[in-house]
């Protein structure tokens, strides 16, 4: 019972700082990226909408590590009726992120085919 407690703390703190770094890296990515875009005469317009996508897909890969790092918290470390309770509301908000960004960065919600 020790062992597993370990490996879930440890597979919480790998994968909170992942999704950290991940969000952190793009981030820091999109906004070079995008200076280099504009310094070589990319129009504006363009530059920051693929600025935009780029933060976004960034965001929504660094959610899902996060929210993959509460679950384990949650199922693994402190499974209380409290517990559960905030990790739905943050799996909800997060999903809400998720699928608003998912909508900036294509257009379409999720659930729908790319039209």
């Amino acid at each position: 019972m020790e062992l597993t407690r370990t490996i879930a703390q440890y597979s919480t703190a790998i994968l909170e700082m992942l999704g950290i770094m991940i969000i952190v890296a793009l981030s820091l990515y999109s906004v070079l990226y995008t200076c280099i875009a504009l310094l070589k005469g990319a129009e504006h317009h363009d530059a920051f909408r693929d600025c935009r996508q780029k933060l976004a897909r960034g965001i929504v890969t660094g959610l899902e590590l996060l929210i993959a790092a509460d679950v384990i918290k949650t199922v693994a470390l402190d499974l209380t009726f409290t517990s559960i309770g905030a990790l739905a509301a943050i799996v909800l908000i997060r999903t809400f992120l998720s699928a608003t960004l998912e909508l900036e960065m294509t257009g379409n919600w999720p659930w729908q085919q790319n039209k």
